[in-house]
Order: C-alpha cells, then structure tokens, then sequence
C-alpha cells in the first residue's frame, strides 16, 4: 500500500503522537519514513528600528534553530529504529512549512503524508489557518491527520 511516508514534526507534544502513529503504521506496511523539519530563517526579530532585547546573533540562532531540529527529528529516529523501520531525515529553512512539506514530500516521492492537527476550532482556525489545513488543501497525495 503505501511505501514511503513523510511525518512533519514541530517538536510538540501532538507532533510526537503523529510520530508514534506513523511510524507503527510504517512498520505494519513495511514502508520507510523521511522525518521532516522546517525551520525559520536565522533572522534577527527586529521591532521597529530597534532589535529585540532578546537579539541572538545569526549564527547564535542558526546553532538554535540546528539543535532544536535536531531535537525534534531525533524523536523520529529513535522511534524509527526501535521499530526497525528505515528512516531519513530532513531540515529546510522556511517561512511557509505548508509548502516545504508538500514540497519535500514531492521531492523524495512520499506516497502519505502523516502529521499532527493542533485542534483549533472556530473562528481561531479561521483566522489563523492551519499549516495541516493548507497541506490537506493542496496535497495531491493521502494525509493521515493525527489529532
């Protein structure tokens, strides 16, 4: 059935249940998994014309946002190989996960994609959107929401 399944991860707790649920589905079908990560440029928040009190410099918050990744797509490995199921992983820099993730799963032709819903309802869903919303909106393979 499927073969190869893409499991986004943003380090929450959701995202780490997903996880669970897409690697155990990936051992039961006998597919691989490609962990993936996108992170936000390494940019200084700037407030006007002044830096924010918590400025990092660039390569401060690049060796953050690479350990934090690295933290996250850690979680995928380790449930990857306790279940003994081949995985890759994979970082990009992004302002728009949505689209990293629709384009990593064309890229390394995943044939599912299984992610996390936060469970916004209502107006918030609305007014915020949802990275999960734009991926079931767009994707032209399956997504398995894990809510």
């Amino acid at each position: 059935m499927y073969k190869h399944i893409l499991i986004p991860t943003d380090g929450s707790a959701a995202s780490e249940r997903a996880i669970a649920t897409g690697i155990a589905l990936a051992g039961a079908l006998g597919a691989r998994v490609t962990g993936f990560h996108a992170a936000p440029p390494a940019v200084p928040l700037v407030l006007g014309k002044q830096l924010a009190k918590a400025y990092m410099s660039r390569d401060e918050r690049e060796k953050a946002i690479e350990q934090a990744a690295a933290r996250y797509l850690g979680v995928i490995e380790r449930a990857a190989a306790k279940a003994g199921v081949a995985c890759e992983t994979m970082l990009v820099t992004s302002d728009f996960p949505a689209d990293a993730i629709l384009e990593a799963a064309r890229s390394r032709k995943c044939d599912l994609v299984v992610m996390a819903s936060h469970g916004r309802h209502g107006l918030a869903a609305m007014l915020l959107g949802s990275e999960t919303q734009k991926v079931l909106t767009l994707a032209k393979i399956p997504v398995l929401v894990h809510r």
